[in-house]
């Protein structure tokens, strides 16, 4: 058993645990681009100020959640904005030993690709005066301009030698499936560098949320993530992503983790029927899973009986090494790190979870 006891209610004293590595931090742009601008060439100022740029998401319809309420500083900036609150409000009090920084800016979603690729290394830049820089406990996701390979490379390259940096970020929804040849420059990139690249979930580049179309809510799009992650998957797998980049690892961030093993029986199966159509794979798809894919556990999937919970925690098998602690701070759903679970995890496990598994990922100590 990986689990033994019911986590108590919301009255309960919080656990005592050791220091954590949190693998999904996001610190915010207060004033959304307008924060990037002091990082820009003055052509890309020009450019900000008199045409804007494309929202991330697409502007499909407005995230009417807010971020926690706890988390904005009384400056009145952004929540999640401010390097020195968030020490305060989060690291200190939460025993974060790192934190995985990923910003959500809009340098993936424009269809102006050297736009893209200015504001990627602004949005870097930012990172580094704002957030590395001032804090040692974090380290860094690489924004890049996704669909622009050449340019993503580039920016790979000028950044890849600060190894505060540990992956690189892709959204949840690039324009193609992540197997596709175009973005093996990146992948090759990653490989050479040692960085590991992640998918966070949400984003769009003009296709639809879904399988089936557009969605009609919010609600929608929240419980959507792991059907573009399991999409990307099978696409990495298939195309030979792994075959071709060995040491290539991927981290799903915020799209769940309970469908991982259902995922990898059903690719299996259909491997074992269509197996001529891709000789160039050497094992079965579930194996490439377990060697080459890491899950977030925020948000995860809660069964109504938490007891059941272990249940799941035991279909993941090899892959419970895989799973990384996220909290998602600031943002309104996110975890506190004593109750992110429903149920309490046994010492070994805790310690895989909260540190351990992050460690060996990311070779921190």
């Amino acid at each position: 058993m990986v689990a033994t006891a019911e986590r108590p209610g919301t009255t309960a004293a919080p656990l005592v645990r050791p220091a954590l590595i949190d693998c999904d931090l996001h610190n915010e742009l207060h004033g959304d681009v307008w924060a990037l601008v002091p990082y820009l060439s003055e052509r890309w100022r020009r450019h900000v100020k008199t045409m804007g740029t494309r929202s991330p998401s697409g502007g499909f319809y407005p995230r009417f959640m807010d971020h926690r309420a706890d988390a904005r500083p009384p400056s009145g900036r952004r929540a999640g904005s401010d390097v020195a609150f968030t020490r305060e409000n989060y690291l200190d009090p939460c025993r974060v030993a790192y934190g995985i920084l990923i910003p959500l800016s809009p340098a993936a979603g424009q269809q102006n690709l050297e736009f893209g690729a200015a504001l990627a290394t602004a949005c870097n830049d930012w990172q580094v005066a704002e957030w590395l820089d001032p804090e040692p406990r974090l380290r860094a996701s690489i924004v890049i301009p996704v669909e622009a390979p050449d340019l993503a490379v580039a920016e790979i390259r000028r950044r890849a030698t600060d190894r505060r940096f540990v992956q690189v970020q892709f959204t949840g929804r690039p324009h193609e499936p992540m197997g596709r040849r175009k973005y093996w420059p990146i992948y090759e990139a990653c490989e050479e560098f040692g960085l590991h690249v992640i998918s966070h979930a949400f984003g769009s580049y003009g296709n639809p949320l879904t399988g089936a179309g557009w969605p009609s809510f919010y609600l929608e799009d929240h419980v959507g993530p792991a059907q573009a992650m399991q999409a990307n998957l099978v696409s990495m797998v298939t195309e030979g992503v792994f075959e071709r980049f060995p040491s290539l690892q991927v981290v799903s961030v915020e799209n769940g983790m309970g469908w991982l093993p259902s995922l990898g029986w059903r690719m299996d199966a259909a491997w074992s029927l269509l197996r001529e159509e891709v000789p160039h794979l050497s094992m079965p798809p579930s194996a490439y899973l377990e060697r080459h894919v890491w899950v977030t556990t925020q948000p995860m999937e809660e069964p109504h009986h938490p007891h059941q919970f272990v249940q799941l925690l035991e279909q993941l098998g090899p892959l419970v090494d895989h799973v990384l602690f996220a909290s998602d701070y600031p943002h309104w759903d996110a975890d506190q790190p004593d109750a992110a679970f429903p149920i309490h995890l046994t010492p070994e496990l805790e310690r895989k979870v909260y540190f351990e598994n992050a460690a060996r990922l990311y070779g921190l100590g």
